[in-house]
């Protein structure tokens, strides 16, 4: 019985250990597996503003917006935009690389703190085909 009871508390433990809290591309903690590729980036010669608008219609469109942020803490200027799609977490982060080329980072996870790669890659491709359709 000692042994049974053993057995649970060390799977227990080892559960806690693998699932831990991991950093998202908007600069908050949630849930998750570490060490999945969970992010998607692109680069694209449009301003800041125009991408971040670019992805919170993609988000929308999608599934449901909630929260857009702007990072003050960075050199560079950041906005965020978080969502739900499919029941996954949504983070999407926007970075000025200078002055005529933006950076996307698209971050996809499931309710179970799994990495959800193909929803990031198609939620950033349409951000993309967004901003190419916004000339």
């Amino acid at each position: 019985m000692k042994t049974k009871i053993f057995a649970a508390l060390l799977g227990a433990v080892t559960v806690v250990a693998v699932v831990g809290c991991v950093d998202t591309v908007s600069g908050n903690k949630t849930p998750g597996v570490p060490f999945l590729k969970d992010t998607v980036e692109g680069r694209y010669e449009r301003t800041v503003d125009q991408v971040y608008d670019a992805a919170k219609e993609v988000v929308s469109f999608n599934g449901t917006l909630t929260t857009e942020s702007t990072l003050h803490t960075q050199t560079n200027e950041v906005k965020t935009v978080e969502g739900k799609i499919n029941q996954r977490s949504v983070f999407v982060r926007v970075e000025a690389v200078d002055p005529r080329v933006t950076s996307v980072a698209v971050q996809a996870r499931t309710q179970n703190g799994g990495s959800d790669i193909d929803l990031a890659h198609t939620v950033e491709k349409q951000i993309a085909l967004k901003l190419v359709g916004a000339r």
